[in-house]
C-alpha cells in the first residue's frame, strides 16, 4: 500500500548537502584526532576509521529518509474519534477534552501560519525521491569525512597528515560556509565563524583528551 500522507522537509539536494556534508567532515575530524593517540596498529586505526565513516554515513541516510517520510500527524492535527474515546477512557471528563480540542486547533492554526511565514511547503510523500534524498545525504556525508580521513589514508605518518587534515577542514568549512550563506540568503561571515568555532571546539576537546589519556 503506497503511503500519501503529508512530509514538509525539503528534498532538494541542496537542503541534503547542508545536512550531509558538515556532519561527515565533524565526525571524521573527531575521530581521527581523538584516535590516533591511541597505541594501535596502521591497519587497525584505518580499519576503524573507515568503519566509522560508512556506519557515520549509513546512519544518515537512514535519517534522511525517515525526515523526508513525515508522518500521519502531518494530514490531520485535530483530535480524531478515537482520540477522543482514549481520552474517555482514561476518566477525563468532557469539559477538558474539549478544552484540548480547542487547543489542539489553536495549535493547527498556528502551524499552518509558522509554515506560511516560513515559506515551507508539504509535499506527499514520494518513496523515490526519499530514497534519492536519503543517497544524496549519505554522498554528501562521505564527501566531508573524505577531507578529514583522506590525509590518514595517504600519509602514515600521522602528526603531518593531521596537519594536512586540518587545513583541508578549516579549508572545507569555509568553502561549505560560502555555498550555504548563499544557498539560505545569509551573510556569509557569521556563517563562517560559527562553523569555524565549531571545528575548533571540536580540536580543543580532541586536544584535553590528548592531555587526560
Amino acid at each position: 500500500m503506497t503511503t500519501t500522507h503529508k512530509a514538509i522537509r525539503s528534498s532538494g539536494w541542496k537542503t541534503d548537502f547542508i545536512i550531509g556534508f558538515p556532519d561527515g567532515l565533524f565526525l571524521l575530524f573527531f575521530a581521527t584526532q581523538v584516535i590516533q593517540v591511541f597505541p594501535m596498529e596502521v591497519q587497525s586505526f584505518y580499519t576503524l576509521q573507515l568503519c566509522i565513516w560508512v556506519a557515520g554515513s549509513i546512519l544518515v541516510m537512514f535519517s534522511a529518509f525517515q525526515a523526508n517520510k513525515g508522518d500521519t500527524q502531518h494530514d490531520s492535527s485535530l483530535m480524531t474519534e478515537e482520540e477522543r474515546i482514549k481520552l474517555q477512557r482514561l476518566d477525563i471528563n468532557d469539559h477538558t477534552i474539549t478544552h484540548i480540542e480547542q487547543e489542539m486547533e489553536k495549535d493547527a492554526r498556528l502551524w499552518e501560519q509558522t509554515l506560511e511565514t516560513e515559506q515551507v511547503t508539504e509535499i506527499t510523500f514520494n518513496r523515490s525521491r526519499a530514497i534519492q534524498s536519503a543517497l544524496f545525504t549519505g554522498f554528501f556525508f562521505l564527501l566531508g569525512g573524505a577531507l578529514s580521513l583522506g590525509p590518514y589514508l595517504s600519509n602514515e605518518n600521522f602528526p603531518a597528515a593531521s596537519q594536512t587534515s586540518m587545513m583541508l577542514v578549516f579549508l572545507g568549512l569555509t568553502t561549505f560556509s560560502f555555498i550555504k550563506a548563499k544557498i539560505t540568503a545569509q551573510r556569509p561571515v557569521p556563517v563562517i565563524l560559527r562553523y569555524w568555532l565549531t571545528g575548533l571546539g571540536i580540536f580543543l576537546v580532541a586536544w584535553v583528551l590528548h592531555r587526560l589519556i
